[in-house]
């Protein structure tokens, strides 16, 4: 192969390359890690609590220096058969549907990353605030979120952003999101 065919077979791969982010990888909980961008922090308590207002504290929670985009790992328990995860594809989307006015879905499916089956949702959420008298503009974001079971537990990974960061953070959190280990 000539020197000029072999250049310009590896520069799309230099380039992509040279922009794909740094990530390093963090132990969430006891068999579970995951690569986040080199600059994010654990999110601290109070943040955590404003942020993820729930009766049960996330695993772990990271944030960009800016606290605009964070990527959190939940625990809950399951009482759904996990030998079936594709038949959970068409709940957890209702699921979704129903906690934001509209949204419009990116992808959905099920995924095998790092040899575990997931559920992924990759979408665009708009909250409205429909009270009377409210002036307040609609909240959108942009979120990749993804389900596996591991015993009689469930696991939500999900990468969230505001959707005029979207194209800037799109691949990282894909990226991110494959780099999920369960053990």
């Amino acid at each position: 192969m000539k020197p000029n065919y072999l250049f310009a077979l590896l520069l799309p791969l230099m380039f992509l390359l040279a922009f794909a982010p740094k990530l390093k990888k963090v132990t969430v909980a006891k068999n579970v890690t995951l690569s986040i961008p080199q600059n994010f922090e654990v999110m601290p308590d109070d943040g955590i609590a404003r942020e993820y207002p729930a009766a049960r504290k996330p695993l772990g929670v990271f944030t960009s220096p800016d606290g605009n985009v964070d990527i959190s790992v939940n625990q809950r328990p399951s009482t759904f058969p996990t030998n079936d995860i594709t038949m959970l594809l068409p709940f957890y989307k209702a699921s979704i549907q129903r906690m934001f006015t509209e949204v419009q879905f990116l992808r959905e499916e099920k995924q095998t990353i790092n040899g575990r089956d997931f559920l992924v949702y990759e979408f665009v959420s708009t909250v409205r605030d429909e009270r009377r008298n409210s002036n307040m503009a609609p909240v959108r974001k942009y979120t990749l979120i993804q389900y596996t079971f591991l015993k009689d537990q469930m696991l939500i990974f999900s990468f969230n952003a505001p959707v005029q960061l979207q194209k800037d953070w799109q691949e990282t959190a894909r990226v991110v999101m494959a780099s999920a280990t369960v053990k």
